[in-house]
C-alpha cells in the first residue's frame, strides 16, 4: 500500500515531469494542498521536503513567497552536480585535486566538440568574453565570472548538454582563478591561451583545440599548485 506522503510526492513529481506543472509555476498553499490530498500538514511538508531535495521544487520565503516548480532541464542537472560536489568537498569525502583532474579530463573533449559544433553566436560570445578579459586588470572583480563564462560557454558549444552541465559544475567547484597568483604576467598569458583556444574553435580544428586547452590546463595546474603550496 502506498503511504500518503509517497502518494503526494509521486503525484506532484509526475505533474512536474509531464509538464502539467510548468517551470516557475507556484504550487497552491500548503493548506490547500493538504486539503486536496486529504493529508495532514505534517505529511504534506515531509513530501515537499523530499521534492525539494530532488530539486523539483523550491521555496521562496516572505509574504509574496511560496513553493515553486524548479526548472527541470540540463541546467538543473548542473545545479544538482554543483551542490553534490560542494557538499562532498566540505565533508572531505573527495579531494580538491580529484575535482580539478576530472574537470581537466572533461574539458579536452569539450573543446574538441565545440570546434566541430560551435555556432556563429557561440563564437561571437567567446570573442566578447576574451575581449573583456583582455581589457580587465588582474584585480578586476569580474575576472572569476568571465573565466567561468568562458569555459562554460565552450562546453555548451559542444552541443552535449550533459557534458556542459558537468563542466560547469566542476569549474564552479574548483574555481581555478581563485587559486591563481594573478600577476599581470599570469593574466596576460592566460588571455593568450584563451585566444588560442578560441582561434582553434573558430577554425573548427579539434586537434588544435585539444593542444591549446591542454597547454592552458597544464599552465593553470602548475600555477595553482605553486600558489596552494605557499
Amino acid at each position: 500500500m502506498v503511504r500518503p506522503r509517497q502518494q503526494v510526492e509521486e503525484t506532484i513529481k509526475a505533474a512536474i515531469l509531464s509538464g502539467e506543472l510548468k517551470s516557475g509555476e507556484m504550487l497552491p498553499s500548503e493548506a490547500e494542498l493538504a486539503r486536496q490530498f486529504n493529508v495532514s500538514r505534517g505529511t504534506l511538508r515531509e513530501a515537499l521536503r523530499v521534492l525539494a531535495s530532488q530539486h523539483l521544487i523550491y521555496k521562496v520565503p516572505g509574504a509574496r513567497g511560496g513553493t515553486f516548480v524548479q526548472s527541470v532541464d540540463y541546467s538543473a542537472l548542473g545545479d544538482v552536480v554543483t551542490d553534490s560536489v560542494d557538499n562532498l568537498l566540505a565533508l572531505g569525502s573527495i579531494r580538491f585535486d580529484e575535482v580539478t583532474h576530472m574537470r581537466e579530463l572533461l574539458e579536452v573533449p569539450s573543446v574538441r566538440l565545440a570546434a566541430e559544433h560551435r555556432s556563429a553566436d557561440d563564437l561571437a560570445k567567446l570573442h566578447e568574453i576574451v575581449d573583456r578579459q583582455k581589457a580587465a586588470s588582474v584585480d578586476d572583480p569580474s575576472i572569476p565570472e568571465l573565466d567561468r563564462q568562458f569555459h562554460t560557454l565552450i562546453a555548451r558549444a559542444s552541443q552535449n548538454r550533459v557534458l556542459a552541465s558537468f563542466v560547469a559544475a566542476l569549474h564552479h567547484a574548483s574555481e581555478p582563478v581563485h587559486y591563481l597568483d594573478l600577476s599581470p604576467e599570469v593574466g596576460r598569458e592566460t588571455v593568450k591561451q584563451h585566444q588560442a583556444i578560441v582561434r582553434a574553435i573558430a577554425d573548427q580544428d579539434p586537434d588544435a583545440g585539444e593542444r591549446a586547452i591542454v597547454e592552458h590546463l597544464t599552465y593553470l595546474r602548475h600555477h595553482i599548485s605553486a600558489h596552494r603550496a605557499k
